[in-house]
């Protein structure tokens, strides 16, 4: 997918793989504005709880973000806003959903927006990842809201103890709890030529370094890139890999 604005083109894709697991709970979606050229929102939802109980709250993330940006008016709304909207109404509808089901459905979110003067907002809870590159290097990616991250920031682990503890799944913030979401936000005032933006959920970042995503998003278009991610991520799954969802957005300039 490609949408162009005076100045700068945007390309994305996305990928989604069951995994090994029984289910796949991940949702991914990128949209494009119906009206606004340069407005696109890319969101990613790692669904937990039963057997269909992750998916349908993953689902209901993916839905309520579709709703809400398609009446969005980027000119006079703010983007941080509709983002905290999509929060607040997905959490609140997996609550029903579990009510309604006798489920406990969960699900984490990531999600970013760029606005047609080439702003990025994103929003995040649990640890389904954002991460944007300027070319191969990392300027800037989401903290975790989860047991082994906090262990981290108090430096009780390292970053590479932390890929392998086995409490690694622990999350401290999600949609769908009773406790009200834990939500990080983050702003970058100009996206430039060459920069990548990538929403994963665990099952694809938990198999590569910063480094490593890099050098796959600079050197690759975002299809390949997806594909390419998803087959690396498979393999070093080793038979054991969760559910593995992705979007890739780069900022490209118009020739």
């Amino acid at each position: 997918m490609a949408r162009s604005t005076p100045g700068f083109r945007l390309s994305a894709a996305t990928g989604i793989h069951r995994g090994d697991r029984a289910y796949q709970q991940d949702q991914v979606e990128v949209l494009a504005h119906p009206v606004a050229a340069g407005c696109l929102l890319a969101v990613v939802a790692d669904g937990m709880g039963g057997k269909s109980g992750g998916r349908k709250a993953a689902d209901q993330v993916a839905l309520t973000a579709q709703q809400l940006f398609e009446r969005y008016s980027p000119e006079t709304e703010s983007a941080q806003d509709l983002l905290a909207q999509i929060v607040s109404e997905a959490h609140l509808m997996i609550k029903l959903t579990a009510i309604s089901a006798e489920e406990e459905p969960h699900s984490t979110l990531a999600a970013c927006l760029i606005t047609p003067d080439r702003r990025c907002h994103w929003i995040h809870s649990g640890d389904s990842r954002i991460y944007l590159f300027r070319g191969a290097r990392l300027m800037q990616r989401t903290l975790d809201h989860s047991y082994v991250q906090r262990l981290v920031e108090e430096g009780q682990i390292t970053e590479a103890e932390a890929m392998v503890h086995p409490q690694s799944n622990l999350l401290t913030g999600c949609l769908g709890t009773v406790q009200e979401p834990t939500v990080s936000t983050a702003e970058i005032a100009a996206l430039e030529p060459g920069d990548t933006l990538m929403c994963c959920s665990d099952g694809l970042w938990h198999y590569f370094t910063a480094r490593e995503l890099g050098m796959v998003l600079e050197s690759t278009p975002p299809r390949e890139a997806a594909e390419l991610l998803l087959g690396k991520a498979r393999e070093r799954a080793k038979g054991g890999g969760d559910n593995v969802s992705l979007a890739i957005v780069r900022v490209e300039a118009l020739s």
